[in-house]
């Protein structure tokens, strides 16, 4: 059984209350489970994709994300997505603020 230690709380992150439109645009090498991971770090916050384009090029598949999220998780989720297998690249392209 595990019991938690007391001691002092984290302290908790200052967030803005901005929420942003972003586009994560990804190049992966193809494989059956890519995009399951892909979507694993939004499923993860409760965030469903606005939208979610691949495209097979030769022996790469690009990959397009759309998703509105609060401004603070723009770079967890881009951390995330980097350490997916397969994953050689990611750009993150901010939009419109929606919020805040």
């Amino acid at each position: 059984m595990f019991d938690a230690v007391p001691g002092p709380l984290l302290p908790v992150a200052e967030t803005t209350g901005r929420v942003l439109a972003v586009r994560y645009l990804l190049r992966a090498e193809p494989s059956p489970g890519l995009l399951p991971r892909l979507l694993q770090p939004l499923a993860r916050r409760d965030l469903t994709p606005d939208g979610l384009r691949t495209r097979v090029e030769g022996a790469a598949m690009r990959v397009e994300i759309a998703v509105t999220l609060p401004e603070e998780a723009i770079e967890t989720v881009a951390g995330n997505l980097r350490s997916v297998v397969g994953v050689a690249r990611l750009e993150v392209e901010r939009g419109r603020v929606r919020g805040g």
